[in-house]
């Protein structure tokens, strides 16, 4: 009867396929469908087994780890309402100005730095798309090239720390592995610097490439506008502009790899560094500060309403036996390790079309973590991998987020033909640094 929990999986998989509310769908119909076992097989569930529910969700509640989550999105929407990231970008697109393409590395940058501060990808995407898409089009970037590099940095928030799908995930890891080696918030940012950096890296390095070969695709910023710009208390802009924000991030994952802060106590000091860059600025206000009560207090109960609602499918698939009666074929099924460490990837890559990546870390990660520690593979790489895959699918046509985003936000002229056209190279370079980290798991550990 273990079968029953692949259908209530597979159920609640199609009914969030077609639209239906995800923290809803997994706690209801999680309950609904246990009801009807106990009552047509009491002898496979029994409605005592919700005895469980409430120490768990009680556990969720109170978890410490979990508290880095509101303060992480209190940071990042402080930052974004402050101005910083126009002003950032201005001010990095006067720095590269002279080169060809120098406003598109800007743009990258700016979206690294947004990533290490909000690490929230929609709202990363929708900023760039308002604040950098006029602008480069503007000054006659190829509409592809443009979107293509706005879209992919957005993206950036996802495996740069400090990533709220990396502190999700290695809750999920954690609380999945029933004694297993657990796997550490902080050791997660960790791993995740240098495929981030390099990622970053390679991204700068197309554009550079792409404006050598197709000059008229990244034109370079007249002179005198730059000169204009450096004479108007330039050290101060440079100071205030560029230099405290990378300083409150250096602030924030340097107390966490150093060991003097917790990734929740060092999300504090985000929180409250980002209050003061915006005071600095001179945006601070009562209705700002309202605006990122709400919007914080939106977006933490959406995550822990589906949090709590997975946490009742994932006892409810357990007491069914679905973890076992998986185990046990994927075991039976002779599947090497890396086999089925490509098939999850590839539904994980697959689900990324459809449903966000809070809902694929609650949903598919506690199903899969157990067949992972069977074989015995290390959860810190996979983290990595599972993170670096949500990121390429975000980012693949026709269903990507991201793409969405950012036509949300584009002008009327933007086809969507153009920001699929301009979004491929950025994929080729995905599946590269994908398969660097899947056949040399080192790269991880290089920063720890």
């Amino acid at each position: 009867m273990e079968f029953l929990a692949i259908v209530l999986f597979i159920l609640i998989f199609v009914l969030i396929l077609r639209g239906y509310p995800v923290a809803f769908t997994l706690g209801g119909i999680s309950v609904a469908f246990a009801f009807g076992v106990s009552i047509f097989a009491p002898e496979v569930f029994t409605m005592s087994t919700f005895y469980l529910l409430p120490p768990r969700i009680m556990g969720v509640v109170n978890n410490y780890v979990l508290m880095a989550v509101p303060l992480f999105i209190f940071m990042g929407i402080m930052l974004e309402k402050s101005g910083l990231a126009q002003s950032l970008l201005e001010t990095m697109a006067m720095l590269f100005g002279r080169i060809r393409g120098g406003l598109a590395i800007s743009v990258v940058l700016v979206g690294a730095l947004l990533a290490a501060s909000t690490g929230i990808v929609g709202a990363t995407v929708v900023t760039m798309g308002l604040i950098s898409l006029p602008t480069m089009l503007k000054r006659g970037y190829k509409t592809e090239l443009a979107t293509g590099v706005i879209a992919s940095s957005g993206t950036l928030g996802q495996i740069i720390p400090p990533s709220i799908v990396l502190v999700l995930l290695a809750d999920t890891i954690n609380s999945s592995s029933r004694g297993a080696a657990s796997v550490d918030v902080g050791a997660l940012f960790s791993a995740a610097i240098v495929p981030g950096m390099i990622l970053v890296g390679l991204y700068i390095v197309y554009i550079l490439i792409k404006s050598y070969i197709h000059k008229e695709d990244a034109p370079s910023i007249p002179a005198e506008e730059i000169a204009a710009f450096r004479g108007t208390d330039f050290t101060s802009k440079i100071l205030k502009v560029l230099f405290l924000p990378v300083l409150l991030i250096v602030l924030v994952l340097g107390s966490i790899f150093t060991g003097i802060a917790s990734p929740t106590e060092a999300s504090a000091i985000g929180a409250l560094g980002a209050t003061v860059l915006t005071l600095i600025q001179k945006k601070f206000s009562i209705k700002i500060l309202k605006e990122v009560a709400r919007e914080t207090t939106r977006l933490t109960s959406m995550v822990f309403f589906i949090l709590l609602g997975a946490t009742t499918f994932t006892l409810v698939f357990r007491a069914l036996g679905g973890d076992r009666y998986l185990q046990e074929l994927i075991l039976s099924s002779q599947l090497t390790p890396l086999m089925f460490l490509l098939l999850v990837m590839l539904v994980i890559f697959i689900a990324g079309f459809f449903i966000d990546f809070i809902e694929i870390v609650f949903i598919i990660v506690p199903v899969v973590t157990p067949i992972f520690n069977t074989y015995h593979m290390d959860m810190l790489w996979v983290g990595i991998l599972m993170a670096l895959n949500l990121q390429t699918s975000f980012l693949t046509p026709p269903f990507g987020f991201a793409l969405f985003y950012l036509k949300g936000v584009a002008p009327e002229n933007v086809q969507t033909s153009q920001i699929y056209r301009g979004i491929i190279p950025f994929i080729m370079i995905q599946l590269v640094i994908v398969s660097l980290v899947l056949f040399f798991p080192e790269i991880i550990f290089i920063s720890k």
